[in-house]
């Protein structure tokens, strides 16, 4: 197993469809012309003698020849986060040299000269005659040992210096074969890719796009204009979003009866938590849209759960409260893979009940370089993520599991707080958090965004959470802000809206 397969297999099937096009200059590859350059780039990154192949850079051409060429070449992929700043850059390239480097002009003269990286520019490494003297290598095959390290991805910790979860072929490679038919996109589709490559969703944006024969273009710096411009041009089929920028697009096209996209058939979301209010305005705009919510982690090679498009509609359309709930949940597990809910003690919890999330299953990796798997004897992987599960075995993520408040010796999900503060029509975003309280020892603390030409009344939205829960629940703090802070895959920065608050 090599995710090298998957490239091959597709540029036989459909050599002269278009494989990947840069939405930021219109330049486009076949999936023959993406196979060359893949063998060539390998022969080059061989040459080279380095131990890993990174990139620094958006969404471009390089991407995907990096990815296939590091797989050909039997050398980890390992793209960085190019938002980072110069140190914690050159922090990461210490822990992964000797590195053949690939990064824009502005980097890449500095960054050459630290020790045993080979920098390269982007463009460079696109134009083929910067692999002239490969041009003609013999047809080396690539490993396929399904123990070989395909991706090594740098998660964004918290605390600490961050980890590099470790990907093998097999952990990708099952994922797609589990979850795309090959060559099942017509040569009129085109998937439109917003995520950053340094983004387990990317990656595998990447990876099922290529096995399914679809068109990818890429969009390397999301806006909700961007975005919708791409996708009109291109008449775009399918594209995957994280939440906040879904709740952009939405708001882009506030006043429209709809989208104007009639030829988007399917839309995918995730990364984050999914506000009832953004699913909902998006259907209605995306009418004849497939709307999927997946779940997934880096340590898991994505998706794990979804919320298929039935599933969305039969919940928009239910007057049952526990049915469209479930418009926010993330679905249930894909085949393959098993799902638990465990408390503090490991016990498996009942429905409904709050815990972590435990899963298992061939895709799932569970591992850190340095640090080797953190998987039970079982192969149960802990995802440090909070949720709880309903009758029907939907999940409902609440947030990380060490986000619980501890409010007077009680626990209390902030995720539920949330959720009930968004049903008040003035909210149109809310993040709770413990803060320190001299009397309970943390005390609830919400910042809300208002909607539209909506004022916030602090004193009503207490007596909304205490209609609809225990007084415990209701914050004793309440903060408007203008936004939310979130990170690049959508993901509530919980911590900083805690140190906001908590300064003196």
């Amino acid at each position: 197993m090599n995710i090298m397969m998957l490239l091959e297999m597709t540029s036989a099937t459909f050599p002269d469809r278009p494989a990947f096009t840069d939405g930021s200059t219109g330049v486009s590859l076949t999936y023959a012309e993406l196979f060359a350059a893949a063998k060539t780039r390998a022969a080059t990154l061989r040459a080279s003698d380095a131990a890993r192949m990174v990139k620094l850079d958006v969404s471009n051409l390089g991407t995907p020849m990096s990815l296939f060429a590091s797989a050909w070449a039997g050398v980890p992929y390992v793209p960085i986060n190019y938002r980072l700043t110069n140190d914690e850059i050159e922090k990461l390239l210490e822990r992964v040299t000797p590195a053949y480097l690939v990064t824009h002009e502005e980097r890449a003269e500095h960054l050459g000269t630290l020790p045993e990286v080979l920098a390269v520019q982007t463009r460079h490494f696109v134009d083929d005659n910067h692999h002239s003297e490969h041009a003609d290598a013999e047809h080396e095959s690539w490993s396929m040992d399904p123990d070989e390290v395909a991706v090594l991805l740098f998660t964004s910790g918290t605390t600490g210096a961050p980890k590099a979860a470790v990907l093998r072929h097999k952990h990708l490679v099952s994922y797609i074969l589990s979850s795309v038919e090959f060559a099942s996109a017509g040569d009129d589709e085109a998937a439109l890719v917003s995520v950053p490559p340094y983004h387990i969703a990317g990656i595998a944006a990447i990876l099922s796009s290529v096995y399914s024969g679809r068109h990818v273009v890429q969009l390397p710096n999301f806006s909700a204009d961007a975005w919708i411009a791409l996708a009109r041009e291109h008449r775009v089929t399918t594209a995957f979003v994280v939440p906040t920028m879904l709740a952009r697009i939405v708001e882009a096209l506030e006043g429209e009866a709809d989208a104007g996209m009639p030829h988007l058939q399917s839309l995918s979301y995730g990364g984050g938590k999914m506000p009832l209010s953004v699913i909902e305005k998006a259907m209605t705009l995306f009418p004849e849209t497939d709307f999927s919510n997946a779940y997934g982690l880096t340590e898991t090679s994505s998706t794990i759960t979804v919320l298929g498009p039935d599933e969305h509609r039969s919940a928009a359309a239910s007057e049952d409260d526990g049915v469209r709930r479930r418009l926010v949940s993330v679905g249930r597990p894909l085949p393959g893979v098993e799902l638990e809910i465990r408390d503090d003690e490991g016990r498996v919890v009942g429905t409904g009940e709050r815990g972590e999330i435990y899963v298992r299953g061939e895709q799932v990796s569970g591992e850190y370089e340095g640090r080797g798997a953190v998987t039970d004897n079982d192969g149960w992987f802990p995802t440090r993520d909070a949720g709880s599960v309903d009758a029907e075995g939907y999940l409902f993520l609440e947030g990380r599991a060490d986000d619980v408040i501890v409010r007077g010796g009680e626990n209390l999900s902030p995720g539920e707080i949330e959720d009930v503060l968004l049903t008040h029509p003035t909210v149109a975003d809310a993040a709770v958090v413990g803060v320190p309280s001299e009397q309970w020892g943390e005390a609830v603390a919400a910042v809300v965004v208002a909607r539209r030409d909506a004022e916030i009344d602090s004193a009503a939205l207490q007596e909304h959470v205490k209609t609809h829960m225990r007084s415990s629940r209701v914050p004793e703090r309440i903060e408007v802000w203008d936004e939310l802070p979130y990170n690049e895959t959508g993901k509530l920065l919980r911590r900083v809206v805690k140190a906001e608050l908590e300064k003196p």
